[in-house]
């Protein structure tokens, strides 16, 4: 089922992120419409166009309501330090899916355990040894 009547999904998304899911493929591209589904619930961004998937505004959006729609932003926005830093500073839990380079990088791990001390999960491994060899010499 593709709903395409946009003003009734509008409503539609404003209750529930997910029925984003039953939008047609011009309104998962229509960056207005997907920005009220990723407020409401940030996992409607897995719905999203690719382009939209690829939009910093959408991304953060989506991470802002929850960290872990991450995951289904595009792999530029996953390995874009900048942005990376961004969105872990909206939700720690964003460095889980981050590129391993950026798991690795100490100032987005810093700021991800800022936000979230629980995100220390997803520390890269060659930053935790480094870590780790400085405990062991104290």
């Amino acid at each position: 089922m593709t709903i395409t009547n946009k003003k009734e999904l509008l409503e539609a998304v404003k209750q529930s992120g997910y029925a984003l899911q039953y939008a047609s493929k011009e309104l998962k591209n229509d960056k207005e419409f997907v920005l009220e589904a990723v407020k409401q619930d940030g996992w409607a961004l897995q719905y999203a166009s690719k382009e939209l998937r690829n939009d910093r505004q959408v991304v953060l959006e989506a991470v802002k309501e929850n960290g872990w729609a991450f995951k289904y932003a595009s792999k530029e926005l996953k390995n874009d330090r900048d942005f990376v830093l961004q969105a872990v500073k909206q939700d720690g839990y964003a460095l889980e899916y981050a590129s391993l380079k950026l798991q690795n990088d100490k100032d987005i791990v810093f700021q991800a355990i800022k936000q979230d001390r629980r995100a220390v999960e997803f520390v890269g491994e060659e930053l935790l040894n480094k870590i780790l060899n400085i405990l062991n010499t104290l």
